[in-house]
């Protein structure tokens, strides 16, 4: 009859056996685990796919939007050029913002109707 402790040091074996037996398995196992969760933190992670796809999108509408800015920016520096040179600019802006007339002129507006008498009604 086998003591106790020649069973624990049989079944230790024994599982050291089949553990090895099956090592291509778990080795397999761990690197399938292994790249799953690089291929999801490549996908979804801090710095992923998804993440450079939205920061790609921003970079497009900054882009854009820069474009835009310069192309106001330039237009802007035209019209103070013509406001500091050109005279019929400045009568212009002056008529415009002002509402500067010239001697004789008539200048007809309508009238806005006013938003608290329609809400009356």
């Amino acid at each position: 009859m086998l003591s106790g402790e020649q069973k624990l040091v049989g079944l230790v074996e024994r599982a050291a056996q089949a553990l090895y037996r099956m090592r291509r398995r778990i080795a397999t196992g761990a690197v399938i685990m292994a790249a799953l969760v690089f291929g999801y933190h490549a996908i979804f992670g801090e710095n992923g796919l998804s993440v450079y796809q939205q920061r790609r999108a921003e970079d497009r509408l900054v882009s854009k939007r820069i474009v835009e800015l310069q192309k106001e920016n330039a237009r802007i520096a035209d019209q103070v050029k013509a406001l500091k040179s050109n005279p019929d600019a400045i009568e212009h802006e002056a008529r415009k913002g002002l509402r500067y007339v010239r001697p004789g002129e008539v200048i007809w507006t309508e009238d806005q109707p006013q938003a608290s008498a329609q809400m009356k009604k």
